[in-house]
This record gives C-alpha cells, structure tokens and sequence, in this order.
C-alpha cells in the first residue's frame, strides 16, 4: 500500500491540458452531432493525436455493476456510432442483455472529450462478415478460438489455440466467425467538451428533439 500522499505528490505539477489548443465555437457548431464529430476527429488525426479513434465503451453487466474497456471505433454514420466485438465476450454479452452503452473519447492532446450515451443496435450477418474478414489474420483467429477473457494456463496455450486457427484461416478463403457482432451506439445524447486553462470548458450538449437535435451549453 502506498504511503498517504505519495499520489497526490506524484502527479501534482503534471500538466493537465496543453498550452495550446484548437478554437470551439459552439454558435457556428452543425445542426448534427455527428458532423461535428467527425469534423473533430478529423482535426485529431490531421493534427498527430495518438489513437484518436480509440474509444472507451462502457456497458453494465449481470451484477448492474459499470464496466468499460477501450476499444477502437470502427466507423460512423448517420446511425450512430459503430464497435465490433465478440458477442460471446463479456461486453459482447452485456450489451445484448442491457443494449445501451456510454462511450468515451479523450484527446488530451487537444483538450478536447466527446461523450455519447444511447441505445444499441447489432449488424446484420452481411456487415458483422465484412467487419470480420478485414480484421488481421491473428485477430481473426483470437475470435475463433472463442476464449476471451477466460482464464490463460499458459502463453503456450494461447499460441496453440492461435496456430491452429491461422492454419484454418489460410485453408479456408472467407472464412467466418459465427460470434463476431458490429454494435452500433444510437445517440440520445452527445457532449462535446472543449479544455480551457482556466477551467472555465465549453461544453456543447446535443440532445434529441423529434428528428433533430435540441442545443444547450452547460457549465463547466
């Protein structure tokens, strides 16, 4: 157990935000959240944030515990926004149990967080297929060993399993994954959070409001 204060001491001093940061202005902002998502990661990644299409997906499990992990975006459109995993995982099976999710995106490097709560819709087997086969070899093969998050002997169990996936992979063009689900988050709400030196953030909440959206600021 670290000793009282050793934390706070530790990370006291560590910059929180960077000495310069992208403009937002709410007021010129599009009417859909989902323009102006894409307009900020486009921005992200023009600008050389690390991961920028890293997402942090929290679902809720069995116990109606929180749970989150960070996963990768894999596409928007004007459905909301899409992950993929295993259903048979743990967070593929809580989102079919409970299909609503929160998700996360953080770019300190801009200073800038966009949060997206909604419910959630599975691919159909066309699309969970065609997200499947782009995945690498090894990835590919981690799904088909059908194991994840269980409980690992040994590195050698897990490179025996992978091995003789490949081998099937390679023996078989097109080969699919009966588990593998794209889950595609439907926005009810989206925060778009722009840092400022002196706390004092913007923040921007889209909302549904019949076929569109509702704008509001809020305090920091």
């Amino acid at each position: 157990m670290s000793e009282p204060g050793l934390i706070r001491d530790l990370v006291r001093g560590v910059p929180v935000f960077p000495d310069e940061m992208p403009p937002f202005d709410p007021s010129t902002a599009p009417d859909s959240p989902i323009d102006l998502f894409v307009e900020w990661l486009a921005r992200a990644v023009e600008d050389g944030v690390a991961a920028p299409h890293a997402v942090n997906l929290a679902t809720v499990g069995d116990d109606g515990f929180p749970d989150a992990r960070v996963v990768i975006l894999k596409d928007v459109t004007a459905t909301g926004w899409e992950v993929a995993s295993s259903k048979d995982s743990p967070k593929g099976r809580q989102l079919t149990a409970n299909p609503s999710a929160a998700l996360t995106f953080f770019w300190p490097a801009a200073g800038r967080q966009v949060r997206i709560r909604g419910s959630v819709s599975t691919g159909t087997t066309e699309e969970n297929d065609a997200d499947f086969q782009r995945r690498h070899p090894v990835a590919r093969a981690l799904v088909l060993a059908g194991s994840q998050s269980s409980v690992l002997r040994s590195r050698g169990e897990l490179d025996a399993a992978v091995g003789k996936q490949v081998e099937r992979i390679e023996a078989t063009d097109g080969l699919a994954s009966t588990t593998w689900t794209v889950f595609t988050v439907a926005p009810d709400a989206v925060e778009f959070w722009q840092a400022d030196q002196e706390r004092r953030h913007t923040r921007l909440l889209y909302t549904r409001f019949g076929e569109g959206w509702r704008r509001e600021m809020l305090w920091p």
